[in-house]
């Protein structure tokens, strides 16, 4: 048995390791977090200094035991999880059990990090370890204290007032709070028209345009044009002025220099991903996760292609710095190298907790050379790593930019401007790429043809557009992340699964790549905004993750921080249980009188999602309910739409046996009824225009599936042999029993079903809200302590979719003379 043992999270990192430490060490894997908060009430109890109670995850219980088994024959652990306060915590976590079994007592324990797997970087670190951060440990465990706080006690208050189910999280609800709000912006929002007027310019040399920069001596401003007649008479006016041709009476050059973007962070790297390659920020972290890792490179074995993926530093080492300008030097040209390196400052306080941005851990690795050894979604990220990396160590690009005034006469001048690259400097590898389109984007490359002060240049036409303007766009997966980071909410490890997390709970969806609050979601956000404000606040979030920084900084104590926090929330959790009515939470909102009954037709949030409702439970009669439609909101439906829902059920006819034939929309979706048999309407098909012809086919369907599910049953159906969704198997009803692989299901007689059956474990209960936790004894711990004085380090390492258009208006004398769009007017994430 090797004498070392040295303990990472993934398997994937273990195998790459392994290769580079030799046969004095054993390299085993932790498989993610080996302990969690107990899933249940009092896992975390603040009346004992919030001691907090963990167990082992169940699925990690194995790879715990793989790792004791081992740490008893070593003589040294090392303990080499990330280099972040996850990882600080999942090695604590490790220790403390291993402490717990008696496993350290006689041999030394060592924590490294290093930010990236290659042989020199895990020798270098392996040489040089430190003791656990207890401040890192904290700060985790203060962190998941307040998650859990948050949850446990807030998510059953909108089980009572919004809708069961439901649950709320620290640093996601300010995030649903974040889009539900641009949603309303986006429902206000009034559309206004304006024009724009440009200049068909006919130059000998090149044709161009040219906008109206001033009108009658006055700065033509964006609602100077508002209606489809002042723009056709400016427009002919300035026909009339000009005479055929305009006159040049100024033109500027200015040369301007371009600064590379610095290497990518964890939120950069998730922006630019989805914005050049259209990935997911959970997707990309999975392919940076694997690149990290290792990848089996030819001759060079497996070999860890980028550094630690989630940081908040833009640094970059001495050594990568000089491997990057070689290779610039040897691939660019002298040109494309500045006289010294390009040196990047982080705007996060707390950067110094992840070493160094994300960069490749070889300039030498050109994308090129190793595309053969990747999949294409990792050649692609890969790809972006590199070249951002590469071009943040290169020459700025400089760039001429060409501003020409033309008069038209009438004390009336237009501008015509163009940007040339002069040199591209670090743009000939990569350029940033943005949200929204600028002015700059539109002269980028734009070549204007030379011309002279007092040259008449010809003009071919004037042009008049007609715009409306449009409301700010809804996130993205980009501008969310980039807006969390700009308000201080989450950190580099959670942007990701803040954006899951809302996915996940179907607070919102994607539409067209930008997200969309659901009717649930923007219950939710309406609720925690109009009686948790604190808690969904931005500063309060900031605040609050940034004094988590400064425990882990060792700066503040968490304990007192969690009281801080505790106390007050606490006792507005407790007010609110009691004093809000459910009917306020629900988003209740009166639409108009239904035409037949004369009664009020609301909609709201209902117990299995959004509803419309005919009348009160205060009527004589019973209110009259119906479910709203796939696309449907309760805050956007009209009183039109929402009297159609009611036209469910309805009859569509008789079947042969004289039995009706009705249509519904029920709990589980629309659906066809024959008597007692319920058969599922699935799209296209459509419960509001479905016939009778069809609906008897998906009758027959029904049945012909039910028929071809049993394939023996015994006892008058009491035991039969069905075929499920995985495969068939045995039922009695009570319990389910597998087939044997080397039999026919066919085959099985009544008494073989049976002992199977027998043998078989009972139907498990159905699961609460929480993940299945291991059976081990549990851990309970308040603040993280001796296990990291285990033994002294040797040496400390220095190291929206848019609002509907309006119709388009043309202007025209001739055929080209007017144009129409919809630009956008106003600001955008």
């Amino acid at each position: 048995m090797a004498k070392n043992l040295l303990i990472v999270e993934s398997p994937a990192k273990a195998k790459t390791i392994n290769k580079y430490l030799g046969k004095d060490f054993s390299v085993l894997a932790s498989y993610g977090h080996v302990r969690d908060l107990k899933p249940k009430e009092g896992a975390v109890d603040p009346d004992a200094g919030f001691a907090m109670a963990y167990e082992l995850i169940e699925r990690n219980e194995k790879h715990v035991e793989a790792i004791a088994k081992a740490a008893a024959k070593a003589d040294a652990l090392y303990l080499a999880t990330d280099l972040d306060r996850e990882g600080e915590a999942i090695s604590w976590h490790i220790a403390e059990i291993l402490k717990q079994r008696n496993l350290l007592e006689g041999k030394t324990l060592h924590r490294v990090v290093f930010s990236e797997i290659t042989p020199h970087a895990i020798q270098e670190a392996v040489a040089n370890p430190r003791a656990l951060s207890l401040d890192l440990v904290n700060a985790q465990q203060a962190r998941r204290a307040l998650d859990y706080l948050v949850g446990f006690n807030l998510s059953p208050v909108l089980w009572r007032k919004v809708q069961r189910g439901l649950s709320a999280g620290r640093v996601q609800s300010p995030a649903l709070r974040m889009i539900a709000e641009r949603e309303e912006e986006i429902e206000a929002f009034k559309a206004r028209e304006y024009w724009s007027i440009e200049a068909d310019c006919a130059h000998p040399d090149q044709r161009f345009s040219a906008r109206l920069l001033k009108l009658h001596g006055k700065k033509f401003e964006q609602f100077d044009l508002t209606n489809e007649t002042d723009a056709h008479n400016t427009r002919a006016e300035l026909l009339r002025s000009a005479q055929g041709r305009l006159i040049v009476t100024e033109v500027q050059s200015k040369e301007r220099k371009r600064r590379p973007s610095p290497p990518f962070t964890t939120s950069t790297l998730q922006q630019e991903a989805a914005r050049k390659l259209g990935f997911s920020t959970s997707r990309t972290m999975r392919l940076a996760q694997g690149l990290y890792e290792g990848v089996a490179i030819g001759d060079e074995g497996t070999v860890g292609l980028i550094t630690y993926m989630r940081t908040d530093s833009v640094n970059i080492g001495n050594d990568a710095i000089a491997d990057i300008r070689g290779v610039i030097a040897r691939d660019y040209g002298a040109k494309a190298l500045p006289e010294s390196p390009n040196i990047y400052r982080s705007k996060s306080k707390n950067a110094q907790e992840a070493h160094e941005a994300i960069r490749p851990t070889t300039a030498l690795h050109t994308p090129r050379s190793i595309a053969t050894f990747l999949n294409d979604d990792q050649r692609k990220l890969y790809e972006l790593i590199w070249k951002r990396a590469v071009a943040s160590q290169m020459q700025f690009a400089t760039l001429n930019t060409v501003s020409v005034d033309l008069d038209a006469g009438g004390d009336s001048t237009l501008r015509a401007s163009g940007t040339t690259v002069v040199d591209p400097g670090f743009l000939a590898v990569y350029e940033e790429s943005h949200d929204v389109k600028t002015a700059e984007d539109d002269e980028a490359n734009r070549k204007l043809p030379a011309m002279q002060i007092g040259e008449a240049v010809p003009l071919a036409d004037i042009l008049a557009e007609q715009h409306f303007t449009e409301p700010p766009p809804r996130y993205s997966e980009a501008s969310l992340v980039k807006t969390l980071e700009e308000y201080g909410i989450g950190r580099p490890s959670t942007y990701a699964s803040i954006i899951q997390t809302l996915l996940n709970r179907e607070y919102v969806t994607l539409d067209s790549r930008r997200f969309k609050p659901t009717d649930v979601g923007r219950a939710v956000a309406k609720f925690l905004s109009g009686h948790f404000a604190q808690y969904v606040d931005y500063d309060f979030t900031a605040k609050l993750e940034d004094e988590l920084d400064a425990v882990s900084r060792g700066e503040e104590d968490w304990v007192p921080l969690l009281q801080k926090f505790w106390t007050p929330f606490k006792a507005l959790v407790d007010e609110k249980t009691e004093s809000v009515d459910r009917s306020e939470a629900s988003g209740s909102r009166e639409l108009g009188l239904d035409p037949a009954s004369g009664k009020p037709l609301s909609v709201r949030l209902g117990r299995y999602g959004p509803m419309a409702q005919i009348g009160s439970k205060d009527d004589e009669d019973k209110p009259r309910f119906a479910s709203l439609r796939p696309g449907q909101s309760i805050h956007t439906i009209t009183l039109e739409d929402a009297l159609h829902l009611f036209k469910l059920p309805r009859t569509l006819g008789e079947a042969a046996d004289g039995e009706t034939i009705s249509v519904g929309i029920g709990r589980f979706g629309p659906f066809v009824k024959h008597g007692k048999t319920y058969a599922s309407i699935k799209p296209p098909d459509d419960p509001y225009t479905i016939e009778l012809p069809r609906a008897k086919e998906v009758l027959h369907e029904k049945a012909e599936a039910i028929r071809n599910r049993v394939i023996a049953s015994f006892r008058d159906g009491a035991i039969q042999i069905l075929r499920g969704q995985y495969g068939p198997y045995i039922t009695d009803g009570n319990k389910n029993a597998r087939i044997p692989k080397d039999r026919e299901p066919a085959s099985l007689s009544e008494a073989e079903c049976a002992e199977l059956l027998a043998a078989a474990p009972d139907k498990p209960k159905r699961g609460g809200r929480f993940r299945k936790a291991a059976k081990t004894a549990p851990a309970t711990a308040t603040t993280a302590t001796a296990t990291a004085k285990a033994a002294p380090a040797r040496k400390t390492a220095t190291k929206k979719a848019a609002a509907k258009k309006k119709p388009r208006k043309k202007v025209a004398a001739k055929k080209t003379a007017v144009r129409k769009s919809a630009k956008a007017a106003s600001g955008a994430s």
